[in-house]
């Protein structure tokens, strides 16, 4: 990969990885290898990280408000990180830790995601079309306004998560779990629902 830093400019890629930069806005660390990297608190807000690799990193914390595009995020700590409305399209999160994100707003289609718990983050408005989040825990998430449109959600849970206004156009949730799911004004059309449990919601009435 070509040298990132311009003396005085961008920080070299060994001291980011070490965490002796803490405030990254703005810069272009796209396609960076910073596995491992300890950036908890770190200021990220406006950063380019397209396809940069962040597997294992310390985000905890973080103000992620950038684009992180295609990004793997796989094993890192995320706990706590700021990622509204962020660009995070096509991002891995294999055993990523995400209690307390903020994802409100962000844009996620086509990442994976599965086998996530991720029943305390904020998922208000996300795009979340064609994404994969099979298996994933959103037990009492709140997915208001989200578009999950083509999205995988196979086996989730998403018992009494609230999914109000929420678009799932064609969305696969063979075998999830819907148990008093919140779906007012939720858009079903061609939603495959084969195994799944819908009691004390409106799809479950007779």
């Amino acid at each position: 990969m070509a040298e990132l830093s311009t003396p005085g400019t961008t920080p070299d890629v060994s001291d980011i990885r070490e965490g002796r930069v803490q405030d990254l806005a703005g810069l272009d660390l796209s396609g960076a290898n910073l596995e491992g990297a300890k950036l908890a608190q770190s200021d990220l807000s406006q950063v380019q990280c397209r396809g940069t690799n962040l597997a294992g990193a310390n985000l905890q914390g973080a103000n992620l408000r950038g684009t992180l595009r295609g990004a793997d995020l796989s094993g890192a700590d995320l706990r706590g990180a700021d990622c509204r409305n962020g660009d995070l399209r096509a991002t891995t999160w294999r055993d990523a830790m995400v209690s307390q994100m903020s994802l409100a707003g962000a844009f996620l289609a086509g990442s994976v995601m599965s086998q996530l718990d991720l029943q305390d983050v904020d998922l208000r408005g996300a795009d979340l079309r064609g994404a994969n989040l099979s298996g994933a825990n959103l037990g009492h998430c709140d997915l208001s306004s989200a578009n999950l449109s083509g999205a995988d959600l196979s086996g989730v849970n998403l018992e009494e998560a609230n999914l109000t206004g929420a678009v799932l156009r064609g969305t696969d949730l063979t075998g999830a779990n819907l148990l008093c799911a919140s779906l007012e004004g939720a858009q079903w059309d061609g939603a495959v629902l084969t195994r799944a449990c819908v009691e004390g919601t409106p799809l479950g009435a007779d």
